[in-house]
């Protein structure tokens, strides 16, 4: 196998154009047998494997940098880096993450997560080797999913004014462009970059510029002109337009022309951009066919494609969806925003059924809350799903732009908690902390899926900003029989016990149930409550504790730092309640990928670890 070849970076240089060749579907069949048995994102890999060989051809590693927005697609990466073996443990714990980690390898120069940051990082690396004086390239790879968010645009607009080489590779995989205009393009990019015509140009701009009178108007003329015959025949007008050379569209399949097209890139002498077309899925039938279902992938069965392990419960983005529709139904001003995340956050049968109601605004989570802001101001209802990693990006805007006028707009916040596999740039586990700082904002969290529906019919009445947070995975579907109604600030009673009241929040319900009955097989009887209310809390329920409670326990998924414990800690104090507070709490850490009941074993808030802490207290 010449895939045997790669232990480490620019081994494939290495490689005859014949190994190439193999190499490229060697890594493709790789890729597809070890994510069917891991899981992870597939479509994104298998639609850069050729444009990745061509990066490590052209460009020497570690010393040049490559950045890879979001980064779920660095899978062949981190192969020609020397880290095949590391995928039988991928985004498992302890195991190779998913995305670039620089404590992984030298050759992952920043850690990504995140969408639309990368033009934005590598200006900063390339704008810090013309401080050092020291001599790399710099390479951002950016999707054009990830154009949508309005960083890469701030970045952009910067991007001219850098000194020295600094490359953008557009990894265009949705885009249509004809041959004949990309034929074009091609030739115009490439005489466009040549010495002789850098030089030329130079020249004869000069020359006209010292003209008398006529001179300026000369070279005012040509400019116009030649703007206008650019928008006739160069896609990349609007790069062009921002000081930023277009080179391409390229055909993201061959390696070759890549390669050359990288090298006159390396010739600029300032910002460039190469426009690359790549298919999602490529040389996988179903990734091709469904690539949606393939970004980030179960493990899967090859021959069809079809997950290993079926559903057997709905999650919480499935209720959501389904209590969305409702909403829709019944009410004409709830209207739904989603920052490119449709499928993800369940709002494709709200899509269906309201298109004239559903907006998607790309990958851009602070015009959306700003947007949302705008509907709530007219009367409308906005539901803004997005998931709570997410929803970081637009701190400011709901701060500033929703609480401040206290506006209606409701924030579903999925995947909140610790979502797994994907690490520390996608769980879900500040929103409280964030949150719950800012004035008018109201944050709720439902113990199961029939609380997560009245929850949004709540909210849906409700006037102000208002947040609901709810895990990833299968709904809890106990407690079917304890459904009191939801009341702004009001907590529920599921459990009446003595000396030691419990106080969970959303998904701890759950393990907080299994942690009463730890307390009663030691003889324990303790008092369970379903908080439902972050903030406002139910402060008249912790004054009726002391009664018969001398302990009270709070149980959250989001760190402590300014989390709901946090909050409850300081009333007790402040208020001088007799009671003592055992918060349990997620530390305040970023926490690394893997499963999510490995991960709540090793960070103690499994219903063991949080039983024998309350014992001990005791």
């Amino acid at each position: 196998m010449v895939l045997e070849k790669i232990q480490k970076e620019n081994d494939i240089k290495k490689l005859t154009p014949e190994e190439l060749e193999l190499l490229k579907e060697e890594i493709r069949q790789f890729l597809i047998e070890s994510i069917s048995v891991t899981g992870g994102h597939l479509a994104s890999n298998l639609g850069v494997v050729e444009l990745t060989m061509a990066l490590h051809l052209c460009f020497n590693l570690p010393k040049d940098k490559i950045v890879w927005d979001v980064g779920h697609q660095s899978y062949t990466h981190k192969i020609l880096t020397g880290r095949k073996d590391g995928f039988s443990s991928l985004r498992q714990y302890g195991g190779m993450s998913g995305f670039p980690k620089a404590d992984e390898s030298d050759c992952d120069c920043f850690n990504t997560g995140h969408s639309s940051t990368s033009i934005s990082a590598g200006l900063g690396l390339a704008t810090a080797r013309q401080v050092t004086g020291e001599d790399y390239h710099v390479v951002s790879v950016i999707g054009d999913g990830a154009l949508t968010g309005g960083m890469a645009y701030e970045a952009l607009n910067n991007a001219s004014s850098v000194k020295g080489n600094f490359i953008i590779v557009l990894n265009d995989n949705n885009m249509s462009i004809s041959e004949n205009v990309g034929g074009i393009s091609q030739y115009l990019s490439g005489f466009r970059t040549a010495d002789a015509y850098r030089d030329l140009k130079n020249n004869v701009m000069n020359s006209l510029n010292h003209i008398p009178i006529y001179g300026e108007r000369m070279v005012k003329h040509i400019r116009n002109t030649k703007s206008s015959i650019k928008q006739l025949f160069i896609p990349g007008m609007f790069f062009e337009e921002m000081g930023i050379i277009y080179l391409g569209p390229v055909d993201g399949s061959d390696i070759k022309e890549m390669c050359r097209v990288f090298d006159e890139a390396k010739r600029v002498d300032g910002p460039v951009l190469v426009h690359v077309l790549t298919k999602k899925g490529a040389g996988y039938g179903p990734a091709e066919r469904y690539p949606s279902r393939f970004h980030g992938a179960e493990p899967f069965v090859i021959e069809t494609g079809l997950p290993k392990n079926k559903r057997t419960k709905a999650n919480y983005t499935d209720v959501f969806s389904t209590v969305m529709k409702k909403l829709g139904e019944r009410n004409p001003k709830v209207v739904a925003i989603t920052a490119a995340m449709a499928d993800g956050t369940g709002l494709r049968r709200f899509h269906r059924n309201f298109p004239d109601r559903f907006f998607d605004v790309g990958i851009a989570e602070a015009h959306a809350t700003t947007f949302a802001a705008g509907l709530a101001k007219a009367g409308l209802i906005p539901v803004f799903a997005v998931y709570s990693s997410f929803l970081q990006r637009a701190f400011d805007q709901i701060l500033h732009d929703v609480c401040i006028q206290n506006l209606h707009v409701i924030f579903a916040i999925d995947r909140a908690g610790l979502v797994g596999s994907d690490g520390e740039t996608h769980q879900g586990i500040f929103d409280i902390s964030y949150l719950s700082v800012i004035p008018n904002m109201t944050i709720m969290a439902p113990k199961n899926k029939w609380e997560l529906s009245d929850m949004m019919k709540f909210a849906v009445t409700y006037d102000g900003p208002i947040a609901l947070r709810y895990p990833r995975g299968a709904a809890y579907d106990g407690l079917k029989e304890i459904r009191q109604p939801i009341e702004l600030a009001k907590s529920e009673l599921i459990r009446k016990g003595s000396t030691v009241a419990i106080m969970a929040l959303g998904s701890m319900v759950k393990t907080a149930v299994d942690v009463v009955k730890l307390l009663e097989a030691e003889g324990i009887s303790a008092t369970l409550i379903n908080a439902r209310f972050a903030m406002p809390f139910d402060k008249k329920a912790i004054k009726e504790l002391p009664s018969e409670h001398s302990l009270l326990v709070t149980m959250e998924e989001n760190v402590q730092s300014g989390g709901f414990g946090e909050h409850v800690t300081e009333y007790v104090k402040t208020n001088g309640i007799a009671l003592e507070v055992l918060t349990v709490a997620l530390p305040d850490c970023y926490v690394e990928h893997g499963n999510v009941e490995v991960l709540k074993n090793e960070l103690h808030v499994d219903a063991e670890s949080v039983a024998k802490r309350i014992i001990a207290a005791l």
